[in-house]
């Protein structure tokens, strides 16, 4: 099998390298399955995707809508290698899966509104799934309606007419979708477990997604769901790129 690629963006190391032990646990993946470029290191590399199954962008602590005098120079080099990617993700409509940082990054590169007006606090939220969303393959095997760990700071607040929009939440109106037949991106992380998201509630409490002095109470209230429906979407999405 051809490996998929990983792109992170985090520059907490315990973290990103937790991000991709799960990204390899619950899409399937063993190591060599899954190379990772993590691009906040280093600028991206020449990247021939006929050598992949399918390209994965993990989270990022960067917000893709902020104004861009607010971004760093870092952040602004990371998101330009990012969209010079996407321009031949989308052209080729290569497999695509965005996880949260995703969703903005290829949102905006395909022309939705993503801002801050549907940000969600750190822990669980219930997603729904559309009837689009019902009859997409990612989606087979997947509850209507299930548990999913977002934390987010900006969202997409209107989709262009030709995407697909697969699930919402009631605060997160666009909580999935799809572009063209191959490009997906999901606000909730499908590879996001509970000893991750504390991992990452430690890591990211002076980060502004929560006051610092809540994040044992944050951590409280994600032991009160049960996630186990989110992984399957990436599950379905290694297996149906999965290309020898």
């Amino acid at each position: 099998m051809r490996p998929f690629l990983l792109i992170g963006s985090r520059d907490h190391d315990e973290v990103a390298d937790d991000e991709y032990r799960a990204f390899c646990a619950y899409g399937g993946l063993a190591a060599e399955q899954l190379h990772r470029v993590r691009a906040e290191a280093a600028p991206l590399p020449e990247i021939r995707l006929e050598d992949y199954s399918g390209v994965i962008l993990g989270g990022s602590p960067f917000t893709a809508s902020d104004p861009g005098w607010e971004k760093s120079p870092l952040q602004k080099r990371v998101e330009a290698d990012i969209r010079v990617l996407l321009d031949q993700i989308v052209a080729e409509d290569f497999p695509f899966f965005g996880a949260c940082y995703g969703v903005g990054l290829l949102g905006t590169h395909r022309g939705a509104v993503v801002d801050r007006r549907f940000g969600e606090p750190v822990g669980p939220v219930k997603v729904r799934l559309s009837a689009v969303g019902l009859a997409d393959p990612l989606c087979a095997g997947v509850d209507t309606a299930f548990d999913a760990y977002v934390g987010h700071k900006e969202a997409v607040r209107s989709l262009p007419p030709d995407a697909a929009l697969l699930a919402g939440s009631d605060t997160c109106p666009v909580q999935m979708f799809r572009f063209r037949r191959n490009l997906y991106a999901t606000q909730f992380h499908p590879e996001l477990d509970l000893a991750g998201l504390e991992r990452r509630i430690d890591a990211y409490r002076h980060s502004g997604y929560f006051p610092p002095e809540e994040a044992e109470a944050v951590k409280e209230r994600a032991r009160g769901a049960h996630v186990s429906e989110p992984q399957k979407i990436l599950r379905n999405f290694v297996q149906r790129y999965a290309r020898p």
